[in-house]
């Protein structure tokens, strides 16, 4: 049986730490910055359905990537407040998913507007 008070009380953890996230995380604030340039860039540019939903999974992963990334940063500094080579290794792994992700959604961004822009344009020769 699903304990529906358990399960909204979980949610409610889960949507702290989200408003946590982007009130003191400053790469999640660029992030959420650079996702509402795109959104608005979308809806000029007309995007397509498929479009939209590429988008909206690229931009979930950088801000899940973003999450996943502060919340092991937060975990080492409990674990090991003091410098560490391997606490580095760990939090600078973290940092690199950011990073792939953020940059596989900036790849995504580049086919879908570039696609976008080039067929706005008509040619004829």
């Amino acid at each position: 049986m699903v304990n529906v008070r358990k399960m909204l009380r979980s949610f409610g953890y889960a949507v702290e730490g989200m408003v946590a996230l982007f009130r003191y995380e400053n790469n999640a604030r660029f992030h959420l910055l650079a996702a509402l340039v795109v959104v608005i860039a979308g809806i000029i540019i007309g995007l397509t359905y498929l479009d939209w939903v590429l988008i909206t999974i690229v931009v979930g992963g950088v801000w899940a990537a973003e999450a996943f990334n502060t919340a092991i940063e937060k975990l080492c500094d409990v674990v090991s407040p003091g410098i560490h080579p391997q606490i580095k290794a760990v939090k600078d792994l973290a940092a690199a998913g950011v990073l792939i992700m953020a940059g596989t959604a900036a790849l995504t961004g580049v086919i879908i507007f570039g696609k976008a822009i080039i067929n706005s344009f008509s040619f004829t020769f």
